[in-house]
């Protein structure tokens, strides 16, 4: 099949196009930046440089696709976060549209179900019901959980004051997944091939906040590192203060409000959905202890 991943070369989108191409795909991975077009082509994929943003580009870049995996990329400087996510899944699915591509994996997130309360997360759950209108193609939506690698920007935290933590606690519960996981299930489901609509959740871990606490802290030497619950106010001129445009902090601060009362582990659970994932919580301290000494 011929292969479109948007997403550039991100932890999912170069994850998912080695596989693909290892499966004898002919993949075609977009990318905003002129200077990822080598690494894409030593990939062995063909580039297509462009923004999806622009719609012309993509019903070029789409046309003759037999898949497209969709997802939007992060823009920090939107000044209306939920509505850039929309605009960008209204431009792919006009495109996916306008030159009948038949199979889409759509990349939404877990919460998606939800029409607010939950941030970012709202802007997909935007897009899946644009995409939920289109006819006569077969959708795969994928909801994966939180993201190890949001750990990341605790590094600092932890660095200069001794503490992890975000405006939920650490008795909260936490589903967790990692982009290799992601990008495995995706190019399964691809080669297997899937028909009609279905979502899909992924997941990797789920653990509570003080055990993240735990595993990232004696990954890293610290086996004291406690999980510290900040009110709004305090997580929003924290992020703000980290150099996090106002916009971004407001809307990862209502994400944590919607981790703080699990709601946004609500349909996951309620389907009774076992993380299946292979990279757990210790495996991912391993790859953050090398991010924080290096």
């Amino acid at each position: 099949m011929k292969i479109v991943i948007t997403g550039s070369l991100g932890n999912i989108s170069s994850a998912l196009a080695t596989q693909l191409i290892n499966q004898g795909h002919q993949v075609m991975v977009v990318s905003s930046n002129p200077e990822k077009a080598a690494e894409i082509t030593q990939l062995g994929a063909e580039a297509a440089i462009g923004s999806v943003t622009d719609e012309s580009f993509l019903v070029d870049t789409f046309t003759s696709a037999d898949l497209a995996y969709l997802m939007v990329p992060p823009h920090f400087a939107a000044s209306n976060v939920r509505e850039h996510i929309k605009t960008v899944g209204q431009h792919y699915a006009n495109a996916v549209k306008a030159v009948g591509v038949k199979k889409v994996v759509l990349l939404s997130s877990i919460g998606a179900h939800l029409d607010k309360g939950t941030g970012p997360i709202a802007g997909l759950h935007d897009v899946e019901q644009i995409f939920g209108e289109l006819e006569n193609i077969d959708l795969l939506t994928l909801r994966p959980a939180f993201f190890y690698n949001n750990f990341y920007a605790n590094i600092d935290l932890i660095k200069h004051a001794g503490i992890i933590g975000s405006n939920y606690g650490a008795n909260q519960t936490i589903i967790m997944v990692d982009p290799k996981d992601i990008a495995a299930v995706a190019a399964s489901k691809i080669d297997e091939g899937f028909t009609g609509s279905s979502i899909v959740y992924i997941a990797s871990d789920k653990r509570r906040l003080s055990e993240v606490a735990s595993a990232l802290g004696t990954a890293i030497g610290k086996t004291d590192l406690p999980w510290i619950e900040f009110d709004d106010t305090q997580a929003y001129d924290g992020m703000v203060g980290a150099g996090l445009p106002p916009e971004m902090a407001r809307v990862y601060v209502e994400m944590g409000t919607a981790i703080r009362s699990e709601v946004l582990w609500e349909d996951f659970e309620a389907k009774g959905i076992v993380p299946a994932g292979k990279i757990k919580l210790e495996d991912f301290a391993t790859e953050f202890a090398i991010a924080y000494n290096g």
